[in-house]
C-alpha cells in the first residue's frame, strides 16, 4: 500500500488485474455528507472515451465498505473498493522476458522477484480510479471553505492551447472528450491522439490545474510549502515527467521587473496585476489563483516495434505491444490531476496552514 498526506492522509492499493483497486481515506471528520452523484461523475471523467482511450471498459462503481453510513461519514477511515472486472493477462506474459522500454518492467521485474506483470500490476495507471474517488471527497470537503479545483488539457502533441484560461473555463473542459476548452481545439487535439493510435504510437501532453479561494498566506513553508506538496502529488501519478508553476520555466528568461507580480488594492482586496508566480510564493498563496502544469510523457505501450532485451537469454531483443493500451493518457490523467490537488489542499488545511 501506498500512502500520501499527514493529517488527512490517501492510503492506495491494488493491481491492474487484481480481484480491485481501493483506498482508504482518512481525515475527514464524522457528520460530514458526501455527494455520491459527484462521485459518480468524476469517475466518469477518468474513464476511456472513443479511439482516444483504451477500449478496456470498467464500470468503476465505488463501494465504501466502511466510514460512510448513508452518505455521511463516522469519522473512521473510509475505505473504497473499486471491483475489477475486464482483465486479460495473456498479452503480458512475453514482457517477463522482453520488458517495454519506457515502462517500469525493467526495474520492477529486476527489484521484486514476485513482480506480477499482468495489466502493469501495481504500476498501472488502473490504480487512479481509486484517487479520483478520494479526491472526489475532497473536493466536496474543501469546497465548504469556497476552495475550487478545476483543470483541462493544456496541449497534447504537438496541439496546444495558447490562451489564457481560468476555473470556469477549465471547467467547461467536462464537456468535450480530449478535456480541451474549445471545440476547435477538442477536434485538433483527437486527431493528434487518433493519429498516432492508427500509427500503433502513442502521444504525451501537459495538464493545467487552477485552484481559487485559498487566501493569502495559506500554505507552509520550506518542505511543507504547498507548490511542494502539490509537486510531490503530482509526481506520484504514472506517467508524469514534470511539474512548473506559473510561468515555470520561462521565468528563467525574464528579468525580475517582468517576472515580479505587482500587488495593488482592489475594492479593499489585495491582488496582484499578473500571476507569473502560479500564485505561491515562499510555499504560501499569494491571492492569486494557484496555476500548475504537469507535464505527461506518451504512453509507453505501444504497438511500434522497439529495441530492448532478453532476460532469459541475455541477449538484445525487440518487442511491441499488443492490446488494450491508451495512445494518449491526458485526457484521462486531467481527473486526477484534480483528484490529487484536492487531497493536498484538504491535508495542508488540517495540517494548519491554512492562515500561516
Amino acid at each position: 500500500m501506498y500512502q500520501i498526506g499527514e493529517k488527512i492522509t490517501f492510503t492506495l492499493f491494488g493491481k491492474s488485474h487484481g480481484p480491485c483497486v481501493g483506498g482508504i481515506l482518512s481525515g475527514i471528520p464524522s457528520g460530514f455528507s458526501i455527494d455520491m452523484d459527484m462521485v459518480a461523475a468524476e469517475m466518469e471523467l477518468r474513464k476511456p472515451t472513443g479511439k482516444i482511450g483504451t477500449p478496456r471498459r470498467e464500470k468503476d462503481d465505488v463501494e465504501f465498505i466502511q466510514g460512510v453510513r448513508d452518505g455521511i461519514t463516522d469519522g473512521n477511515p473510509i475505505l473504497m473498493r473499486i471491483a475489477n472486472g475486464n482483465t486479460d493477462g495473456s498479452k503480458y506474459m512475453k514482457f517477463y522476458e522482453t520488458p517495454r522500454p519506457g515502462h517500469a518492467d525493467l526495474p520492477a521485474l529486476l527489484k521484486f522477484p514476485d513482480h506480477d506483470l499482468r495489466g502493469s500490476g501495481q504500476f498501472s495507471g488502473r490504480l487512479t480510479a481509486a484517487i479520483v474517488a478520494a479526491g472526489a471527497i475532497a473536493k466536496q470537503y474543501i469546497a465548504e471553505e469556497g476552495i475550487r479545483v478545476e483543470a483541462f488539457t493544456r496541449s497534447v502533441g504537438n496541439v496546444r492551447d495558447d490562451c489564457v484560461r481560468d476555473a470556469d473555463a477549465a471547467h467547461a473542459s467536462r464537456g468535450f472528450a480530449t478535456r480541451a476548452c474549445t471545440r476547435e481545439l477538442d477536434d485538433a487535439m483527437r486527431t493528434e491522439i487518433e493519429s498516432a493510435g492508427a500509427e500503433k504510437d502513442s502521444v504525451g501532453g501537459v495538464v493545467e490545474c487552477i485552484i481559487t479561494g485559498l487566501p493569502i498566506g495559506f500554505g507552509g513553508i520550506w518542505f511543507d510549502a504547498l507548490d511542494s506538496d502539490l509537486a510531490r502529488a503530482m509526481f506520484g501519478i504514472p506517467a508524469c515527467k514534470g511539474v512548473e508553476f506559473g510561468d515555470g520555466f520561462d521565468l528563467t528568461r525574464m528579468r525580475g521587473s517582468e517576472s515580479n507580480d505587482a500587488y495593488r488594492y482592489d475594492q479593499g482586496r489585495i491582488v496582484t496585476e499578473s500571476n507569473h508566480m502560479g500564485g505561491i510564493v515562499g510555499g504560501m498563496c499569494d491571492g492569486a489563483p494557484v496555476v500548475f502544469r504537469v507535464a505527461f510523457k506518451p504512453t509507453p505501450s505501444i504497438g511500434v516495434e522497439q529495441r530492448t532485451v532478453n532476460l532469459r537469454t541475455e541477449e538484445d531483443d525487440t518487442v511491441s505491444v499488443e492490446g488494450r493500451h491508451d495512445p494518449c493518457i491526458v485526457p484521462r490523467a486531467v481527473a486526477v490531476v484534480e483528484a490529487m490537488a484536492a487531497l493536498t489542499v484538504a491535508d495542508q488545511m488540517m495540517r494548519g496552514y491554512r492562515w500561516n
